[in-house]
């Protein structure tokens, strides 16, 4: 992102095939910090790790209810992933949420829902202001999720891949009573792959379409994109959920996608071979997990249109919002029920949203 003024939206189309800058602040919050300074380090990855320790030059800060606050912008796929897992494992009583609203500049994103522009609790109008306040002139972007440290109000990490992992395992011990089990031990050897392909060819390849900076890019693009659709379409024709029967960690990162295809990345990232809407089993599927609570009750359709519409100035040069699509549908009978299994398995889902 380049910054002109204040109140640049910034530059996100630079020329030839996009290519996303995943390097972040790779500190973790871990139940056992000593235990976790002594496994090896983990491999490169751009879908966080399991069963490793530290990044170079990374640190460990405790497991503490109530130290913590997620950022994390209803707009974003990103965040939205954090949000979600948050609300079914019930940790918000400990991990305390801010909410920017749903159009940055090119400096950062900002409070500007709450009252006088300002988090109540950290009390900063910009999210960079508290990048800075752990990394004067933090060089990189001022991305959302974030966890900062409420004490200090400097952020801890945002290195969304890895924060949805460690509330699975690292916050464990505050999960409410019949969270589900994300992370199934006898499904990770297979998720994993799955997970790493959600990620470059679904998550990541809609940005490709929307950010290519020349036909050749966006062509190969858009093949890459659909053919990990179609790939989804046939996988969940005959499971309920991407691993089977239950809710898993691959579903959380899937949806955040799909909720967003129809309203903004079938025209804004001109990923439209065909609307989601269109697909049966893929549409049936997102339904299934927006009827789910702890998905749909997460999802502002209007801030994300808002925001891509809006911040993309070089895609959006009017920056006007669409009205449509209608968006009922999401609400309409998905009969995944056909299929056998429960989102939460033996457990139980959250309790509605407050």
């Amino acid at each position: 992102m380049t910054e002109s003024s204040d109140t640049a939206m910034g530059s996100y189309v630079t020329g030839g095939a996009f290519e996303r800058d995943t390097q972040y602040i790779e500190d973790r919050i871990v139940a056992d910090p000593d235990a976790v300074r002594a496994l090896p380090a983990p491999p490169a990855s751009k879908i966080g790790s399991l069963g490793f320790g530290l990044s170079e030059g990374a640190e460990a800060w405790p497991v503490e209810p109530g130290r913590y606050r997620l950022v994390a912008a209803a707009a974003c796929p990103w965040a939205n992933r954090t949000l979600i897992v948050r609300r079914l494992l019930g940790l918000e009583d400990v991990i305390s949420l801010g909410q920017p609203g749903p159009v940055h500049d090119a400096r950062s994103w900002t409070f500007d829902l709450d009252p006088d522009g300002r988090d109540p609790v950290l009390g900063t109008e910009r999210l960079q202001e508290n990048y800075f306040a752990r990394f004067p002139g933090y060089p990189r972007g001022i991305t959302v999720p974030a966890i900062v440290d409420v004490p200090s109000g400097g952020v801890v990490t945002n290195d969304y891949p890895q924060i949805t992992l460690d509330f699975s395992t690292q916050w464990r011990e505050f999960h409410r009573d019949g969270a589900p089990d994300l992370l199934p031990s006898d499904q990770i050897d297979e998720m994993w792959p799955i997970i790493e392909r959600i990620f470059t060819e679904v998550n990541n390849g809609v940005y490709r379409c929307g950010f290519a900076g020349s036909q050749e890019a966006y062509d190969a693009a858009y093949e890459r994109l659909w053919a990990a659709m179609d790939w989804l379409e046939e996988r969940l024709s005959t499971r309920r959920f991407v691993m089977g029967d239950t809710i898993t960690e691959a579903d959380v990162r899937l949806f955040t996608t799909l909720a967003r295809f129809d309203p903004v990345y079938h025209g804004h990232f001109k990923a439209n071979r065909n609307k989601l809407s269109e697909m049966e089993h893929l549409w049936g599927y997102a339904r299934d997990l927006y009827q789910t609570p702890g998905f749909g009750d997460t999802i502002d359709f209007t801030q994300i249109k808002q925001h891509y519409y809006a911040t993309h100035a070089d895609i959006n040069p009017t920056r006007i919002v669409p009205l449509g699509p209608d968006l009922a549908n999401w609400r309409t009978a998905h009969g995944r029920e056909r299929l056998g299994g429960a989102p939460f398995g033996d457990g139980t889902p959250p309790q509605p949203k407050r």
